[in-house]
């Protein structure tokens, strides 16, 4: 064996050659060379005319308010450009990240990405406002529950949608407290404790009176239907009201 080699073995190397470079130190170790990385292809650069498909493509998803169908992204695009090839791409240049192309029947469009939608949630409190239909029945459930829609609609004069039952329902200001024993079996409504939550009250014996309503400027004195149950708490006797808020 050579005199260089014994040195190196000596040293704990090897006659092998090897690749790589040295570490200049102490003690000269020989470190291997890690192979470059090579960056992720991006599809959409395969080629001039497909990066600018992609960025037309990309800059419309993004200006419009709803999902573009095929068809429309094919009219801003050169003549001849596979739409379907640019979408794929697009697709997969998005594929991972935040925002992804997302397709909706025969459209396209940027979506969040599934896995941290619910993340960004934002939950409003949206408040509407009742119509003066859902007022006159919500007054009439409170004063007069239970009662059914029938009755409800002869205290008013006019007939109930079944839509001022449903809104008044869905807010969770009434529900339903059973049958009827009548012909039919009609349903029948009552208030609910977050009626009374909402307007403050303890309990139906809180409801105000005519004479209250009367003096608060809600109700004006008139011939007609009968807004408030005939018991001496709401003052009834005293006259037949109706509300003209």
């Amino acid at each position: 064996m050579p005199h260089e080699s014994l040195e190196v073995l000596a040293r704990g190397g090897s006659t092998e050659p090897q690749s790589g470079v040295e570490v200049p130190g102490p003690a000269s170790r020989v470190m291997p060379c890690p192979a470059d990385a090579a960056p992720a292809a991006d599809p959409c650069r395969v080629d001039p005319a497909t990066f600018d498909a992609c960025r037309v493509t990309e800059a419309l998803l993004f200006a419009s308010a709803a999902p573009v169908r095929t068809s429309e992204i094919a009219r801003v695009l050169p003549e001849g450009t596979v739409v379907v090839d640019v979408l794929t791409a697009l697709r997969e240049q998005y594929k991972g990240r935040g925002v992804e192309l997302a397709k909706v029947g025969n459209a396209w469009a940027f979506r969040t990405a599934s896995d941290i939608a619910d993340r960004l949630t934002v939950e409003k409190v949206r408040r509407r406002k009742l119509s003066r239909a859902g007022l006159e029945t919500l007054a009439i459930v409170a004063y007069h529950a239970p009662v059914t829609r029938a009755e409800i609609e002869e205290i008013r004069g006019v007939s109930v949608s079944p839509g001022t039952l449903d809104i008044l329902f869905e807010e969770g200001w009434i529900e339903p407290r059973g049958r009827k024993q009548v012909p039919g079996r009609p349903t029948t409504w009552q208030t609910t404790p977050a009626f009374l939550d909402h307007f403050g009250l303890e309990s139906r014996n809180d409801l105000p009176g005519l004479r209250d309503l009367q003096k608060a400027g809600l109700l004006t004195p008139t011939r007609g239907s009968i807004v408030a149950p005939a018991d001496d708490h709401h003052d009834a006797d005293t006259a037949a009201l109706t509300n003209t808020a």
